[in-house]
C-alpha cells in the first residue's frame, strides 16, 4: 500500500519523515535498514547458540570423556549428556514462545542469550557427569526461549516474499557454526595452554554469547508498532508491510482460540514428522560428525576437526541459494522434498560404500546440504501458513518440540561400539529423511488442493491482498497457503 502523495509532500520537511522519490524506493530503504540491524545480531547469536549446543562433538576429541566422564569407553554417558539439552529444549519451547508475545523482543532475546551463555561458560568448570548434565539441562531451558522466538520475531517485519531468505540467512549460521567450530577446535588443539583444550573451547564459545545478549538489550528493535529504532513514517510502513496477506492479532496479546487451533491442526503434526527426521540427522551431525570423519582414516584428531568444515560450508551456501529461489517462486514443499531426498541418498552411500573413504566423505556433503536446507525451508513454510501471530507462536514450537525428539534419538544412534560402520545410525537417519520427503510431498499437495478449492468457492484473491485472519486464522476464506 503506497502512502498518499499529499502525505509524503506534507512530511517532506519533517525530521521523522522519509524523503524519498517513490514508495518502492521508500520500502527498499526501510528493508535495508531492518536487515542491517536485525540480521547481524540474530545471525551471530544463532552462530553462538549452535556452537554452545553442538560443541560437545568437538570436545569429545579433546579429552572431555577422559576428564569428566571417567573415560566413558562405551560412549553411553556422552550420549546422555548430549541428549539432556534437548529434553528441556523440547519441554520449554511452546510456553516460552507463547509468553514471548507479552514482552519486547529485544528484552526477551537478549535475556535468554545472557542466561544460556552463562550456562555454556560454566560447562568449562565441570568435573563429573552430573555437573555436565545439569549445565546441559539449563542450556536447553534458556535456548528454548531464543530459537522459536526469533522465527516468530522475523514475521513481525518481513513479508512472505522476504521471509524465507531471512530465515535462511539466520539458520545458515548453524552451518557456519559447524564450520567455525571445526576451525576453532583445530586451532585450540594445536595451542599450548595451561587448561584442558575442551575447557578453553567452552570458554571461548560461551563468553561472547553473554556480551552479545547485553548488546541486544540496547540495540535490537522491538515490535514495529512501538520501536524507537524506526521513525513514525517508517513504523507505519513496517506495519502495512507485515499485514500484507494477513491482518490478525498483533502486539502483547494472545488469542487462545488460535492456540487451540494450532494443537488441532493435522498439518502441524505432519510438519513435526518432517522436523523429527531432519533433527535426527542434525543432532547426530553436530555431535558425531567429527567422530564419523575420524573413522575415515584421513589423519589425526586435529585434522578430523578441520575436515568437518567443508561439508558445513557447502550446506550454508546451498541453503541460501535454495531459500532465495523458494522465496521468488513462492513455494517451499518441493524444495523440501528435494533436500530430504538428497540427504537420504547421502546416508545410503554411507551404508553401502564401506572402503572408499573419499566417496564416504562426499556423502557427508549430501547429508549436510539436505538437512540444513530442508530445516530452514520448513521453518519458513509454517511462519505464514499458520495465518495468525498467536497460531504461529503455538504451532511452530509445537512441531519444533516434536522435531527435537529426533535430536534425542540422533544423540544415541552412534555409540563407539558400532563404529566405524554405524549401520544403525546411518540406516535410521536415512529412512527418516526419506519419510520426511514423503510427508513434505503430502503437505505440499494438500496446500495446493486447498488453495484450488477456495479459489473455486470464493474466487482467486489478488496477490498480497489483506486478509482478516483474526477469527479463523489460516481457515479464513480469502487466505491462501504457500505450497
Amino acid at each position: 500500500m503506497a502512502l498518499p502523495q499529499e502525505s509524503v509532500a506534507n512530511q517532506a520537511n519533517s525530521d521523522d519523515s522519509l524523503v524519498l522519490l517513490d514508495p518502492g524506493t521508500e520500502e527498499r530503504r526501510l528493508l535495508r535498514k531492518l536487515d542491517a540491524r536485525i540480521l547481524p545480531l540474530t545471525c551471530v547469536l544463532y552462530l553462538f547458540a549452535y556452537l554452545d549446543r553442538s560443541n560437545l562433538g568437538n570436545a569429545r576429541l579433546q579429552g572431555l570423556p577422559e576428564d569428566a566422564l571417567g573415560g566413558d569407553p562405551t560412549g553411553v554417558l556422552f550420549g546422555r549428556v548430549n541428549a539432556a539439552f534437548y529434553i528441556t529444549y523440547i519441554l520449554f519451547q511452546i510456553p516460552w514462545t507463547v509468553l514471548s508475545k507479552y514482552y519486547s523482543p529485544r528484552l526477551w532475546i537478549g535475556s535468554s542469550a545472557i542466561l544460556w551463555g552463562l550456562c555454556s561458560t560454566l560447562m568449562s568448570t565441570a568435573n563429573s557427569f552430573p555437573q555436565l548434565l545439569v549445565a546441559r539441562l539449563a542450556l536447553g531451558v534458556f535456548e528454548a526461549a531464543f530459537g522459536p522466538s526469533v522465527v516468530l520475531y522475523f514475521s513481525f517485519y518481513y513479508t512472505k516474499s522476504e521471509y524465507g531468505t531471512r530465515v535462511a540467512y539466520w539458520f545458515g549460521f548453524a552451518a557456519v557454526a559447524g564450520a567455525f567450530g571445526g576451525l576453532l577446535a583445530y586451532g585450540i588443539q594445536n595451542t599450548e595452554v595451561s587448561i584442558a583444550h575442551w575447557r578453553l573451547l567452552f570458554l571461548l564459545e560461551g563468553l561472547p554469547t553473554v556480551l552479545l545478549g547485553m548488546l541486544c538489550l540496547f540495540i535490537l528493535p522491538g515490535r514495529p508498532e512501538s520501536t524507537d529504532f524506526l521513525t513514525p513514517a517508517e513504523r507505519k510502513l513496517a506495519i502495512e508491510r507485515v499485514n500484507r496477506g494477513t491482518s490478525s492479532d498483533v502486539g502483547a496479546t494472545i488469542n487462545y482460540d488460535h492456540v487451540v487451533a494450532a494443537f488441532l491442526d493435522w498439518r502441524v503434526y505432519v510438519a513435526g514428522i518432517i522436523y523429527f527426521g531432519l533433527n535426527c540427522a542434525l543432532g547426530s551431525l553436530s555431535a558425531f560428525l567429527p567422530t564419523i570423519i575420524s573413522t575415515m582414516g584421513f589423519g589425526s584428531a586435529a585434522l578430523s576437526q578441520l575436515m568437518v568444515v567443508p561439508p558445513y560450508a557447502a550446506a550454508g551456501l546451498a541453503l541460501i541459494i535454495l531459500s532465495y529461489l523458494s522465496d521468488k517462486m513462492r513455494t517451499r514443499g518441493l524444495f523440501i522434498v528435494a533436500g530430504c531426498t538428497f540427504g537420504g541418498l547421502g546416508y545410503l552411500i554411507l551404508l553401502g560404500v564401506t572402503h572408499d573413504q573419499h566417496v564416504r566423505y562426499f556423502s557427508t556433503f549430501c547429508v549436510a546440504i539436505g538437512t540444513y536446507t530442508s530445516i530452514a525451508l520448513v521453518l519458513a513454510w509454517f511462519a505464514h501458513n499458520l495465518g495468525s501471530e498467536t497460531k504461529r507462536a503455538a504451532g511452530m514450537p509445537l512441531f519444533g518440540a516434536i522435531g527435537q525428539c529426533g535430536s534425542i534419538l540422533g544423540s544415541h544412534l552412534y555409540p563407539l561400539t558400532e563404529g566405524p560402520a554405524y549401520r544403525r545410525g546411518f540406516g535410521t537417519s536415512g529412512s527418516l529423511m526419506f519419510l520426511a520427503a514423503i510427508c513434505a510431498l503430502v503437505l505440499s499437495a494438500s496446500y495446493r488442493l486447498e488453495n484450488k478449492r477456495r479459489d473455486n468457492l470464493y474466487g482467486e484473491p489478488e496477490l498480497d491482498e489483506r486478509v482478516d485472519t483474526s477469527v479463523l486464522a489460516d481457515k479464513a476464506p480469502s487466505f491462501r497457503y504457500v505450497p
